[in-house]
Formats: structure tokens, C-alpha cells, sequence
């Protein structure tokens, strides 16, 4: 009986650590898959900084880097440059990729470094215990916003795949959500893309995805869905916004 279901390779046979209802491991697994069917398990190098993906290694079943806090672009790009017939990417959250690291960020775009960025947003940091990031909505809790946060205090949600979209090394920029089986296989379409991008050297590649985060949110699994598609969606719009001709499916932008 031809099985219907099968665990990616890209993926340890392991357990993950996460919160239930975090969506660190459907993206975990969406990108593992994408490079097993290429082929590419063993030409593979990610980088993943200090978040909750710092323990990416223990999952994913590449070669994988630690960071510095923020700094993945950084070495993403000494490992391009370095090995430049591998495929590199990081793996950042927005506390890691939006704050502390936005500048690392935004020159490794602008250089046109040859590797994929793949930005879990979910609004919040995660790992420390719930502070407000740069993508925290107005009006959101956190531990360090305890009222909401105020457009007047902290000014107003960064929409990082809007600021790559103006910079020209950045050559793919889409903005996609782990809220449902159509956003998923969406999300997919667009991590293929951008290793597309970097197989055809191109430029720089960032898929941005609205996750889930129950615990620090004080929300059920169920109710942090609901929250990507109430709140995250209205203020990050889902789309593709930047995206050669070339690519499979990209529109020209």
C-alpha cells in the first residue's frame, strides 16, 4: 500500500520542544521539505540566531550555524561568499531580524547577498519572556507594554517586508501565514521560490511568515489563529511584493 503520509528527511526523527500551537515547526518542516526535494539536504547551511530558533539544529537535518544575536545575516553572508556553490539561509525572528538585527538585515539586502531569509513574525519576543518587538500591533500586552502598546511611546508596527521591497538587492520579498492548509501550501510555494532565487544567484531572497505565539500571547492554539487572521492580517497584508519574472510563479514586480 503506497503510504500517504511520510516524514521529510530534512527533518530528525525527534519530538520538538516548542509551545503547543507554535508554528516554529510547520515552518520548520515546510523548508526541510522544500530542500529534500531538491535534492540539496547535503549542500545545505542555516544559520539560525539567538530566539527560539536558536535549537533549529536540533531539528533540522542540515548543517546548521548558531549567531549572535541578530547577526545571522552577517555570517549568512561569510558562509555565501565563503562556500558559494552552497545553499545558505537564516532563520530569525522578528526580536532577533527587526530589532537588534535591522541592520544587519537591511545591508546584507543592499550588498544583494546571495542567500534566503526566512522572518518568522509573530509579534512578540518569544524566548525571553514576552516583550514587545518592533512588530508588536498597537494596543497589544506584552511584559513590557502591560497596558498595550502606544503609537505615542513606540511609534507605529515596523512592516519589514514593505522596507526590503524598497531595497534593490533584494530581488524577492513575499509575506505569507501559517494560519491555515491554504496559507501553508502558499507558504511553501513561496520558500521554493526563494531558493529559486538563490539557485539562479539572483540576489537576495526574505519570505516573511505571520506565526503563532499562544504562550506569550496568553492565547489557546485555537485563539492564536484567530488572532493572525483578526488582527496580524489587517495590519501585514499577505502577497508577494517584490519578485523577478524569471521565478516560477513571480509576477515581475
Amino acid at each position: 500500500m503506497k503510504p500517504v503520509f511520510e516524514l521529510t528527511k530534512g527533518m530528525l526523527d525527534v519530538e520538538t520542544s516548542y509551545c503547543p500551537g507554535c508554528t516554529h515547526g510547520i515552518s520548520h518542516r515546510l523548508i526541510m521539505e522544500v530542500i529534500e526535494e531538491k535534492g540539496l539536504l547535503g549542500d545545505t547551511v542555516g544559520v539560525a540566531p539567538i530566539g527560539c530558533s536558536i535549537i533549529a539544529h536540533h531539528f533540522m537535518n542540515v548543517d546548521m550555524c548558531e549567531a549572535a544575536h541578530g547577526r545571522g545575516p552577517a555570517v549568512a553572508s561569510g558562509l555565501k561568499r565563503a562556500l558559494p556553490d552552497k545553499i545558505i539561509f537564516t532563520y530569525q525572528g522578528d526580536g532577533d531580524l527587526a530589532s537588534i538585527g535591522m541592520a544587519e538585515i537591511v545591508h546584507a539586502a543592499h550588498r544583494g547577498e546571495k542567500f534566503c531569509t526566512f522572518f518568522i513574525n509573530n509579534g512578540i519576543y518569544g524566548m525571553t519572556g514576552g516583550q514587545m518587538a518592533p512588530t508588536t500591533l498597537l494596543g497589544q500586552k506584552t511584559t513590557t507594554t502591560m497596558e498595550g502598546r502606544t503609537e505615542a511611546a513606540a511609534g507605529k508596527p515596523l512592516r519589514v517586508s514593505e522596507l526590503m521591497a524598497t531595497i534593490e538587492g533584494a530581488v524577492y520579498v513575499e509575506r505569507v501565514s501559517l494560519d491555515s492548509p491554504a496559507n501553508v501550501r502558499k507558504a511553501k510555494k513561496a520558500i521554493e521560490r526563494a531558493f529559486e532565487v538563490q539557485e539562479k544567484g539572483l540576489g537576495f531572497a526574505i519570505v516573511e511568515m505571520l506565526s503563532t505565539c499562544p504562550t506569550n500571547w496568553g492565547l489557546s492554539p485555537v485563539a492564536s489563529i484567530e488572532w493572525i487572521r483578526n488582527n496580524m492580517q489587517q495590519y501585514y497584508p499577505l502577497g508577494i511584493f517584490k519578485c523577478p519574472a524569471s521565478i516560477a510563479g513571480g509576477q515581475g514586480k
